[in-house]
């Protein structure tokens, strides 16, 4: 069967110029939020304007900020809506939407663009956590498509070459093949297509196969972590070949990218499925990719078979209760499940609807002092607990064997009473709960990644968190895609400071931790039986990842912020560690002089807190249930958008 291709408009091309998203960016702009897509008479998805971003560049960001855009409104649409991390993989996925497609439907073809339109984030060479929602069945779904160690991988397979040989993967254990998993995200959305899909597989590949084939121009999010990554991009053939220039410099916004690799390679699984992926031309190559010594690289042990017997997961998803809400997160290896639970139960125990932001604006506002105090404390008790105990759980039990023991009500009853209301307890230690077979090692540097919030019209909804790990994963392309480096989200060490084995070290066959956290957000009914599908939200930034969706649930659910105002509003938290971040690329802080002027600033230090403004790259997104339909939010910190068929 012939396959129909559409070249993207020249009005949507003429739009994401005027945007700033495919050319340089210009001053910060008080336009509409985000782009909407409606259905055009003839029933097809238009869109419109979309802000400009300011520039900004934080090296010690997992991913680089990329500033602010102020004054974002939400956009209201009637059935169905989509938001994702780029403009064009927002468009992709609404225009199956409009075209009658589920949100599983939706995912695919939406997952397809962002591999080409911000593969420094994800793509088919990563992973994913999915959270979906039938609403016919009513049933909530928790898909794992994390990546996995080879099965020849030992506990020190990222600390030395070999036992013999026990010195560092070089150049380092990210750019060597020691850090590439089995890749899980085709995986993953087979399996979500197969359980909840409704159009064909291979029509869902159209718009990416397109793209891939009459080009699409680099945005300057994209360009700018290009010439951030350009040194380590240069050692791959491949990947120096597709995104630098001659000189070695990265290409610049605006560039127009074609990619025949992928056309091929989007094309076989298009046709055959994610079979073709796994097994055949395609899993060798990623094979010979790993595995190669060239340039002096230190190769994986990565084989056919892993690749062939690899199978997403379905689990079952944690929902726990939160005011009078059921929330909704991943289970392990996720931690973000866990950790946003807990935070909420022990968060339940404070009155945060008195803790309201200050002057609050389409940004957000400015949270109360106390209201930051208490919810990093929070988190870092939940911290304390994911650190220690929670990983693969099919290597690693928690303890009592269920989530319900970090999360009891009890438990995190006594937890909220270690909080002191006046002053930071700078770390936590983690619940006791007896003689376990774990220590807490090391927090890995987890790093950035692209979330995707889609509802479709029949009621079901979508919230996946999608990865390469860091920032081009292992900047090594093959086939048309990047490699992930996900299995740095191990503990190099396996064994903590009293010699304990760490719960995330390194074991054959494991999935290494991760701190996504996707999330679906339901009414509770008077009986206490679960209501109706309320928001769905999620986010990337590594480890942060878990603060970034508290803070935007917080101001959902107690302060009543539209999803915009959620998502804009300040990034704060903490890990367990000494520091709380407020996030200095928000017009509200000023972070000039470290914060040393900013009045939040000064009052969180004065209670113990050790603040950092350093500017941060949240990708959030939330779409909430309105009366007559739904209304929704991207991150101003990143070049996404929400469409629908606006009102």
């Amino acid at each position: 069967m012939r396959r129909t291709r559409h070249l993207w408009s020249g009005a949507t091309i003429a739009v994401l110029l005027t945007a700033g998203l495919l050319t340089g960016c210009s001053p910060t702009s008080s336009d509409n939020s985000a782009q909407a897509c409606a259905q055009a008479p003839n029933g097809t998805p238009v869109t419109a304007g979309a802000p400009t971003a300011t520039g900004g560049n934080i090296a010690t960001n997992p991913e680089i900020a990329t500033g602010f855009r102020s004054n974002m409104t939400p956009v209201r649409t009637r059935t169905f809506a989509a938001a994702t991390a780029n403009p064009l993989s927002t468009e992709a996925a609404c225009k199956v939407l409009a075209a009658g497609g589920t949100a599983a439907d939706a995912l695919v073809a939406a997952q397809m663009v962002l591999g080409l339109v911000e593969p420094q984030a994800s793509g088919i060479g990563g992973g994913a956590f999915l959270l979906y929602y039938d609403a016919g069945r009513k049933t909530v779904d928790a898909y794992d498509g994390r990546e996995t160690a080879p099965a020849s991988a030992t506990e020190n397979y990222l600390r030395w070459i070999s036992d013999a040989d026990r010195t560092v993967p070089q150049p380092n254990a990210r750019a060597s093949g020691r850090s590439i998993g089995v890749p899980g995200v085709l995986r993953l959305l087979g399996a979500a297509h197969d359980d909840h899909g409704k159009q064909p597989w291979k029509d869902l590949f159209d718009p990416a196969i397109t793209m891939a084939d009459h080009g699409f121009r680099i945005s300057p999010r994209m360009a700018g972590q290009i010439a951030d990554s350009a040194k380590d991009l240069a050692r791959d053939d491949n990947a120096k070949a597709y995104f630098l220039q001659p000189d070695g410099t990265g290409k610049p916004a605006g560039t127009t990218l074609t990619n025949p690799a992928m056309v091929k390679t989007l094309g076989a699984v298009a046709t055959d499925g994610p079979q073709a992926f796994y097994t055949g031309a395609i899993a060798q190559d990623i094979v010979d990719a790993t595995t190669t010594a060239a340039g002096g690289r230190t190769p994986g042990q990565l084989t056919l078979a892993d690749l062939a017997g690899y199978q997403a997961k379905k689990r079952t998803a944690i929902c726990t209760d939160y005011r009078s809400h059921e929330i909704c997160g991943m289970p392990g290896p996720s931690s973000g499940g866990i950790a946003v639970a807990a935070t909420l139960g022990i968060l339940q125990n404070f009155d945060l609807s008195a803790l309201p932001p200050d002057n609050l604006d389409r940004n957000g506002g400015k949270p109360k002092a106390r209201a930051v105090h208490l919810i990093s404390e929070a988190e870092r008790l939940a911290y304390a607990d994911r650190d220690k105990y929670v990983a693969d759980p099919d290597f690693v039990p928690l303890p009592g064997n269920s989530p319900d023991t970090l999360l009891g009500g009890d438990y995190l009853k006594k937890r909220a009473a270690l909080i002191n209301p006046d002053h930071s307890m700078g770390t936590a230690q983690p619940g006791d709960f007896g003689p376990v077979p774990v220590g807490a090692g090391p927090q890995q540097p987890e790093h950035g990644t692209s979330h995707l919030s889609i509802v479709d019209q029949y009621g079901n909804a979508a919230s996946m968190t999608t990865t390469v790990e860091s920032a081009f994963g292992s900047f090594h392309i093959v086939d048309g895609f990047v490699l992930n480096n996900q299995l740095t989200d191990f503990a190099a060490n396996p064994q903590a400071p009293d010699g304990a084995p760490v719960a995330n070290r390194v074991q054959a066959g494991k999935r290494p931790r991760s701190s996504m956290s996707p999330t679906l957000v339901f009414d509770r009914n008077p009986d206490g039986s679960r209501g109706q599908l309320s928001a769905v939200v999620g986010s990337p930034g590594g480890s942060v990842i878990i603060q970034f969706v508290v803070k935007t649930l917080v101001g959902l659910l107690d302060w009543h912020l539209d999803p915009q105002q959620a998502v804009s509003q300040i990034d704060f938290g903490a890990s367990n560690t000494a520091v709380t971040g407020l996030g200095g690329e928000h017009p509200a802080i000023d972070a000039t002089a470290n914060g040393d002027h900013d009045a939040l600033v000064q009052q969180l230090r004065a209670m113990g807190h050790q603040v950092s403004v350093d500017q941060q790259s949240s990708g959030l997104s939330a779409l909430k249930r309105e009366p007559d339909g739904w209304i929704g939010g991207a991150d101003p910190r990143r070049e996404g958008a929400v469409m629908g068929d606006t009102k």
